[in-house]
């Protein structure tokens, strides 16, 4: 992180970098999460390999908009900026989403702390934040407010304001990704139409701002910068959307699969297959 006069900031206790404090929570999530997933390799229910990939890389994700070379970049370029805005508002948000800390929580905790986690996760609060609706416009109504208003401006002056920007990304992204494409338990789940109609509004709503920024840069920027972070902008967040998109779409496949099950109504070519794989392994376990 740099101050105003872009030199990198210290703490007084130690000397430390600030860069240092700030990775610690990063840093001990990571080892709760993997010292979580051990605990289940150790009582016999391996925990899956690549959702503790999902939160290594995550988490690597997050952190890079607080210390390193991405920091560095996004406090030098304005296209540095949008990339790190990417890696930390959309990437790192889908790749936690994707690692199910919830669900790795309730297998791991006691009886006592996971009723608590259970009862937080059913609480009003919970329910109105993950809220299609509701972490749509934290999350993207958030983007707007940063370069539509003096907001952004602000940010490149006060380092803690900066951070409290950044912050607000990642979490704003983890809940609305949570909301649309969420794998850890979900009481309040919306409904796929739903879900998608707040996707598609967001791909809308993303892409209009990034055609603005291009349009109309922010003052005292490189106009060149501005807009090839623009372009950073509309064109990796629309990867990040698409894969969303095809989350969400293979969710609802096997949503409706379930059903079909559940009503007896799976189509013959579906019941050919599963016959199909039967026969296989009757004759694998012959052999």
């Amino acid at each position: 992180m740099h101050g105003p006069d872009g030199h990198h900031g210290s703490t007084s206790a130690g000397e430390w970098p600030i860069e240092v404090v700030l990775l610690v929570p990063f840093v001990a999530a990571l080892v709760m999460y993997v010292c979580a997933a051990v605990i289940q390799y150790s009582t016999g229910r391996p925990w899956p390999w690549y959702r503790t990939l999902f939160f290594v890389l995550g988490t690597a994700a997050a952190a890079s908009g607080v210390a390193g070379p991405v920091a560095t970049w996004s406090h030098e370029t304005f296209t540095g900026h949008v990339g790190a805005h990417l890696l930390v508002g959309m990437v790192a948000p889908l790749l936690l989403v994707l690692s199910a800390p919830v669900t790795l929580a309730l297998r791991t905790l006691g009886t006592v702390p996971a009723r608590r986690v259970v009862r937080l996760v059913r609480s009003l609060p919970a329910r109105v934040l993950t809220n299609p609706v509701v972490a749509a416009t934290l999350a993207v109504g958030g983007t707007w407010v940063l370069y539509r208003t003096p907001l952004f401006e602000a940010t490149r002056s006060d380092v803690l304001l900066h951070l409290l920007v950044t912050l607000h990304l990642l979490a704003a992204g983890y809940l609305y990704t949570a909301a649309i494409v969420s794998v850890d338990p979900s009481p309040h789940r919306s409904s796929t139409r739903v879900r998608a109609a707040v996707l598609l509004v967001s791909i809308a709503a993303h892409g209009v701002l990034a055609k603005l920024v291009y349009a109309q840069p922010p003052a005292g920027l490189d106009v060149a910068d501005v807009r090839r972070g623009a372009q950073l902008m509309f064109y990796g967040g629309d990867l990040v959307e698409l894969a969303l998109a095809a989350l969400l779409a293979a969710q609802w496949y096997r949503s409706s699969g379930r059903d079909l099950r559940r009503a007896g109504l799976v189509p013959a070519a579906v019941g050919l297959g599963h016959l199909q794989s039967e026969q296989l392994r009757d004759e694998k376990r012959t052999r």
